[in-house]
């Protein structure tokens, strides 16, 4: 097997990457070497592991991260984990077989091992044919996926009764949809998206600044749109949809507090389904909640009661005895802080667990 490591700030590699994917039938967006470069810090690499096959390829992107934090110092040799870009990953491949899947990941491990990687966390794709299978741990949970290819209005049959109810009350009162393929309205969308995150108190992590979009908008062109809402000529619900060959994502947005009478957002989806059938993609992903079974959550399961679709994040530890020494450091740094302080059992990697604030 031809493997290799492609770093996208090189710019060989990076050429030889955009190469891959852009010959590739699926595209997909999360395997675009720009798009991973927006999830790495300075000290971070933005890698894609390649290999060639017999029947095509296998390309795994993932970030490659230093662990550098004061209280996480390992003795001997500085230490590095990886994780996935935000959104769906995993290993994509093309017809790649068993024992295709079984040669890629131990190559992938030798290179993991040369480089000091404790551990691994990735987000996997959705659709099991496209992804080779993970030779780690899965922890599941459901997101909602909307099937486009029956026809318009089975598909607005299967709406719970709700959803159709405020579809029509949007359109009655002069709610219009605003396909944007340029982010021309990147200023109404920001503030529309930051004004919705403070709103839902969320985590820092989803306040992507202005230059990740602006990054989007230039060095991907064709795959993302931004859909708004409009009324009285004023976009008051806006989302970003990020677009592979074959799917659409919908990654973030938001709605304008003085507009949730006029129910903007309820069609603004239907719009992007409506969009993506027309031009020619196959499903839509929603996506899931903050929490399981959250107001979000039933929000997208609305639209697609049949559509959900296990989704599952992958974990691996490389070197135990390592990794337990930096789990160790990082809950004596966080009682140090706060005496009664517990982890959280479900977090991966635990030595990235959020911190409790320093004393004042």
């Amino acid at each position: 097997m031809n493997f290799e490591i492609w770093n996208a700030r090189r710019t060989a590699d990076a050429a030889r990457w955009l190469a891959v994917h852009q010959a590739w039938a699926a595209r997909e967006v999360f395997a675009h070497p720009s798009y991973v470069r927006l999830f790495a810090g300075e000290q971070d690499e933005p890698l894609a592991a390649y290999a060639e096959t017999p029947s095509g390829f296998i390309l795994y992107p993932f970030v490659l991260r230093p662990v550098t934090a004061p209280h996480l110092v390992s003795p001997g040799r500085p230490v590095f984990d990886i994780t996935s870009p935000y959104g769906y990953g995993g290993a994509f491949h093309t017809g790649a077989g068993e024992v295709d899947a079984k040669e890629f990941w131990s190559a992938f491990d030798d290179f993991c091992r040369t480089r000091n990687v404790v551990s691994e966390f990735t987000r996997l794709g959705l659709f099991e044919d496209r992804r080779l299978p993970y030779p780690g741990q899965t922890r599941q949970k459901l997101n909602v996926v909307q099937d486009l290819r029956p026809p318009l209005e089975r598909m607005w049959r299967e709406f719970d009764h709700q959803i159709r109810k405020n579809i029509n009350k949007a359109k009655r009162l002069g709610v219009q949809i605003e396909v944007d393929e340029t982010g021309a309205r990147l200023d109404d969308f920001l503030e529309i998206y930051y004004g919705t995150m403070d709103r839902r108190h969320a985590r820092e992590g989803y306040y992507f600044p202005r230059e990740f979009f602006q990054t989007i908008i230039q060095e991907l062109p064709g795959q993302f749109v931004f859909f708004h809402a409009l009324h009285d000529e004023r976009v008051i619900s806006t989302g970003l949809v990020l677009a592979s060959a074959h799917t659409l994502y919908c990654f973030v947005g938001g709605t304008d507090r003085s507009a949730f009478d006029l129910r903007p957002n309820y069609l603004l989806t239907f719009e992007i389904f409506r969009w993506g059938q027309e031009h020619g993609k196959t499903h839509v992903v929603l996506g899931g909640g903050y929490e399981p079974d959250d107001g979000i959550f039933r929000y997208k399961r609305a639209f697609a009661p049949h559509g959900l679709v296990p989704y599952s994040a992958g974990t691996r530890i490389f070197d135990q005895r390592t990794y337990a020494h930096l789990v160790d450091a990082h809950q004596a740094q966080a009682r140090r802080r706060l005496a009664d302080w517990q982890p959280d059992p479900g977090f991966f990697p635990g030595y990235r667990q959020d911190l409790p604030p320093v004393p004042a």
